[in-house]
């Protein structure tokens, strides 16, 4: 597979209270970022090939700029617990010199970014009823990060690695060629549901254990 899981970001309250859940469990929390211009800003958990992202706006006129509106961030973010799929998906190209993308997509320059440096954003960011789609040309699996980048990866429960990605969707019957790629990428599975909700499994889920976060956060974990 020419592509790999970078990370999924899940659209929070302000200050992402809901990850204190993961917290609490088990899971030890990375660094935190605010994106300059973009006007989102997370916490962030990683894990030896992947990281779970937890999203929120905290400048809603940043995300409404003429650079970011064409991401929708802003609009998803504000229907996260409406009719908007709260989820975004970013790959990664398995070798550093394979510039393809599985979606169709356009170039997005955000401020925090070098001027020279882009990610691709799928075409259809403007369907709120699907996720975000991305790529980025400088993602890497955590436990490959350079020793000044290392974040925790180690957690209870011995869980390493995202081996399994699933989404249910109430519009699961109804998905853009830019989604299909993915699902077609072996990224994810979907099957339809009354509610959003993302199922990530871990470590080839051997363990037979989960872990229902929902309310707080629409999101199951197994291992």
């Amino acid at each position: 597979m020419a592509f790999e899981l970078d990370h999924i970001f899940i659209c929070t309250d302000i200050n992402a209270w809901e990850a204190d859940r993961l917290v609490a469990f088990g899971f030890i929390e990375g660094s935190a970022n605010v994106h300059l211009g973009q006007g989102t800003a997370n916490r962030r958990f990683f894990f030896h090939n992947a990281m779970i992202e937890m999203l929120w706006v905290h400048n809603s006129e940043e995300t409404k700029s003429e650079s970011i509106r064409r991401t929708h961030l802003g609009e998803r973010w504000e229907n996260r617990k409406g009719t908007a799929c709260p989820f975004g998906i970013c790959l990664r190209s398995v070798t550093a010199s394979n510039g393809t993308v599985p979606f169709s997509h356009w170039a997005y320059h955000p401020p925090y970014l070098p001027e020279t440096m882009s990610i691709a954003v799928g075409t259809n960011s403007h369907l709120l009823n699907e996720p975000m789609l991305f790529q980025i040309p400088f993602g890497k699996r955590p436990d490959q990060y350079p020793p000044e980048k290392a974040q925790p990866i180690e957690h209870s429960h011995g869980l390493r690695e995202i081996t399994r990605l699933a989404m249910v969707s109430p519009t699961a019957n109804n998905i853009s060629p830019e989604f299909q790629a993915v699902i077609d990428s072996n990224i994810l599975n979907i099957r339809e549901g009354k509610n959003y909700c993302i199922e990530i499994g871990f470590d080839g889920e051997i363990q037979g254990n989960q872990l229902d976060c929902r309310p707080e956060l629409p999101m199951i974990l197994f291992w």
